[in-house]
Formats: structure tokens, sequence, C-alpha cells
């Protein structure tokens, strides 16, 4: 065995290979420092550059993805729930798929339905403006449907003219599901 199992000791062998693994697995996984944003969506959806794919994503994909959001974000932070649509075309993009071939919408029920006022709207409800009001207006030049519940904004005393310019009143949020199911959407979950 030679003079190097002896100073390893009992159960040396393993803490060395174990060290030696551990060397290997932080070589290959990405840190915190590795996540930006872009390329479609400067500044929101930050997402990791360094992925080795075991099951990769082709470049030609095609995704019709919606996403279902009922949660308000808490007082001067975004909602994770709309920086994932961000996320989404970033990461997609950034892996080469073509930004055309991405659809996405985001379904808006519950007092979610306050993230997606437009500004003076939200300082009436809530006393401050919209700190969503640059990640929608990127995600929706991107392509993406912005849906709301109309029974959530009944409930909540919000019509059209209330909303981001652009985000669109479903008659309720499973309605807008069934009908992005019709059209090849699925549901993304949270």
């Amino acid at each position: 065995m030679g003079s190097w199992s002896m100073r390893a000791g009992k159960g040396g062998i393993w803490g060395v290979a174990a060290l030696l693994a551990l060397g290997l697995t932080t070589q290959v996984q990405a840190g915190a420092g590795d996540f930006k944003s872009g390329p479609l969506i400067e500044g929101y959806g930050e997402v990791a550059t360094r992925v080795k794919q075991t099951y990769p994503v082709p470049k030609d994909q095609h995704f019709r993805v919606a996403f279902d959001l009922g949660n308000q974000s808490e007082p001067g932070k975004l909602n994770r729930g709309i920086e994932s649509l961000a996320r989404f075309l970033n990461m997609h993009a950034a892996a080469g798929v073509n930004p055309d071939n991405i659809k996405l919408a985001l379904v808006i029920h519950g007092k979610a339905v306050f993230d997606v006022l437009d500004d003076d709207a939200h300082f009436k409800k809530l006393a401050r403006g919209n700190s969503h009001s640059v990640l929608l207006k990127a995600l929706m030049n991107n392509g993406v449907r912005i849906m709301v519940c109309g029974q959530t904004a009944s409930y909540y005393g919000i019509d059209n003219n209330l909303l981001f310019p652009g985000v669109e009143m479903s008659l309720s949020a499973m309605t807008a599901h069934a009908q992005l199911q019709q059209q090849g959407y699925s549901l993304n979950p949270f």
C-alpha cells in the first residue's frame, strides 16, 4: 500500500476522496454570481448562465405556456410570479431558442390584481406607485399576454381603465385558463 495510505490513517482515504469530489462539484455548479438578466429583459429575470444540460432544449423548440398568479407582492418588492415570466424568456433565449417561438400568458386573480394596475390606480388603491410598471411593459413588449380575472376585478372594484395599459380583462381566471389550454398552452406550476 505504501507510505501514503499509512499517513492517510483510518478512514483517511475516504476523507481525501470526499475532498476531491467536493472540489470537482464546486467547479461544475453555478454560484449566485453566475446569474444574469437578459438577453431579452435586462434588469429582470436573472438566470444561471452555466448550466450543463443533460436534457437539452432544442433551438427550434416552441413554447406556449400559461402562468397563474394569485398572490400580491409585498410592499416595495417585485412579485416573484411576474418576474418568473422574464426568467422564462431570458433563460430560453440565452439557451438559443428563438424568442418568436415563445408564447407566454399570465393569468392574474386574487390580490395579485393590484400588481397590474396602472400607476395612478395603484397609488389611489395602495398609496404608492406600481413598482411593476417597467417589468410589465417589458413583458408585453416581448409578446406576453397578461389577463385579469374579471370576477376578482369586480370584487375589488377594478375596471378596465384602472389596469396597466395592455392588460386584458377575462370573464374569469378559470375561463382564461380554459381558453389558453384550448389554444395549446400548458400550465406552468410555480
